[in-house]
């Protein structure tokens, strides 16, 4: 686990750039590795400058969040059989602060937030479904999945409809309680767009009847051309992050399988 998240870190794009201009420079200095030293520092600021591109960045996580349609606009009463049957709908966690006297659906990160509400929009047309959410704590810290029970009342739901899960720590452990608690009942799984390719495939590997809801999406391209679309910014290397990390999961499920 700790090899696992270690690799994954050095690989993320803003570490690994860093790391290219750092293992760059120092070359750079010496005389015989002078060559190799301008190689990879022109590797870093090149990669640097493609993920901090908002086109880049997009057109790496669009195929991500377009493996899973959206659950639409609804209606209660008339709701497609897939989303009707569901009994459970689960929130993967996505961290929170904890900061005195703010409430929690303040603490909530922007990505927690973006999930907990499609969930609550899908628990106000499925009257019958109950509310499991996810998420570790740190001590003295409440769980996050506390915090999200606590978001969700203030949101309108009961809190008897709520369910926590509090010592899972990462997406394949969530699947495997959630799989222990639900015995076979359809669930619809909410979290970000981005990650929810590598959320289906653990959760029908460990057996889970699974309803792929996304929410939180990044990439929203413009109907039409914008030549902002060419700029740089922070919020683009936070996306080509997202897409890296997910890119790189896939690819660790498919060496496990092997």
């Amino acid at each position: 686990m700790v090899l696992k998240k270690l690799i994954s870190y050095w690989l993320m794009p803003l570490p690994l750039c860093l790391l290219l201009l750092l293992v760059g420079w120092w070359l750079y200095r010496s005389p015989r590795r002078a060559r190799l030293g301008r190689g990879l520092l022109g590797a870093g600021i090149l990669l640097l400058f493609l993920f901090s591109n908002r086109g880049v960045s997009t057109g790496l996580v669009r195929p991500l969040e377009s493996r899973y349609p959206a659950i639409p606009e609804l209606v209660a009463g008339h709701l497609p059989p897939a989303v009707a049957r569901c009994r459970y709908i689960v929130v993967l966690g996505s961290g929170n602060g904890d900061l005195p006297g703010l409430s929690a659906s303040a603490e909530l990160s922007s990505a927690a937030t973006g999930r907990l509400v499609e969930a609550v929009r899908l628990l106000r047309l499925l009257p019958q479904a109950e509310l499991i959410v996810s998420g570790p704590s740190t001590e003295p810290h409440p769980s996050h999945a506390q915090v999200l029970a606590d978001a969700a009342v203030s949101l309108g739901i009961a809190r008897e409809r709520i369910h926590l899960i509090d010592l899972a720590h990462d997406t394949e452990e969530e699947s495997v309680a959630v799989r222990a608690f639900v015995h076979g009942a359809p669930v619809g799984v909410v979290t970000s767009a981005w990650h929810m390719p590598r959320s289906m495939t653990l959760f029908r590997r460990a057996g889970v009847d699974a309803l792929a809801c996304p929410a939180d999406y990044s990439a929203r391209p413009a109907p039409e051309f914008h030549w902002d679309e060419l700029f740089w910014d922070v919020e683009s290397l936070e996306r080509s992050t997202a897409a890296v990390h997910e890119r790189v999961g896939l690819l660790w499920l498919r060496l496990k399988e092997k």
